[in-house]
């Protein structure tokens, strides 16, 4: 019998190709958090991405094998934890209610 490997966050790639501010390659994705023609959210194995952006469209989605294609002019991507996605949140919840 085969010994079956589990394969652990750490042990995934990530690779993000931008094609002229155009199109954006992506794999590791994990899951989709949101998305419109201005902002798409993904949850990567290497951590959260935020893409940002004019008339973006998802031309390829399979979370399946952990690839996106996007597409539209893309004005800035930025990767954070979830860790500091959500202790940024429970920092402005406590001040409005201060």
């Amino acid at each position: 019998m085969e010994n079956k490997k589990d394969i652990k966050v750490e042990d995934k790639r990530s690779n993000l190709t931008l094609d002229n501010r155009k199109r954006l390659f992506l794999t590791g994705v994990i899951e989709v958090f949101n998305f419109n023609e201005e902002t798409i959210s993904l949850n990567t194995c290497v951590g959260v991405l935020n893409i940002r952006g004019k008339n973006l469209k998802m031309n390829k989605l399979d979370v399946q094998n952990g690839e996106v294609i996007v597409g539209g002019t893309i004005d800035s991507f930025v990767y954070s934890t979830l860790e500091a996605k959500r202790v940024n949140t429970e920092g402005i919840i406590k001040r409005l209610f201060k």
